[in-house]
């Protein structure tokens, strides 16, 4: 559904904030190693989140990223934005141009409320709010940290 990017970006914060949960500062290699991504790959989209301001890094001994408490949570929707466009929340399900209730494309009718619950789906929900309900279930990331 999302592009590889988004999904890296996801998991790599979600795990991020799942590590400064426990006061960790988990490095790039680490990161990539967990959520199952190429390690090159990872560090450019961290970077990415670094300079848009939604994860904070620091470098040298008790390094890496974290999230700054005093941040308010990072809602899953801005992230999706930063890393795709809005297309996916505004746009056609037939990739036209022109597209409405007045201007239906054959698929607008059963498109439309997909995309409007997706939409609202990640409106509701932050990086944080995904951590903290990973921690409740059989924690995602757990496999690979044993």
């Amino acid at each position: 559904m999302f592009n590889k990017e988004t999904e890296y970006a996801i998991r790599g914060l979600v795990y991020i904030q799942l590590q400064n949960f426990d006061g960790r500062r988990p490095g790039i290699s680490e990161i990539a190693e967990q959520i199952d991504a190429p390690v090159f790959y990872t560090a450019k989209i961290l970077q990415r989140m670094v300079r848009m301001g939604f994860v904070e890094s620091q470098k040298g001994k008790g390094g890496g990223f974290y999230f700054d408490s005093h941040k308010p949570d990072l809602p899953l929707k801005q992230l999706i934005v930063a890393t795709e466009g809005d297309k996916l929340f505004r746009g056609c399900g037939f990739g036209l141009n022109r597209c409405d209730e007045d201007n239906p494309c054959p698929l607008h009718e059963k498109y439309a409320p997909v995309r409007n619950a997706l939409n609202e789906l990640v409106i509701e929900k932050s990086v944080q709010n995904l951590a903290r309900n990973t921690l409740k279930t059989d924690e995602l990331f757990a496999p690979r940290l044993r």
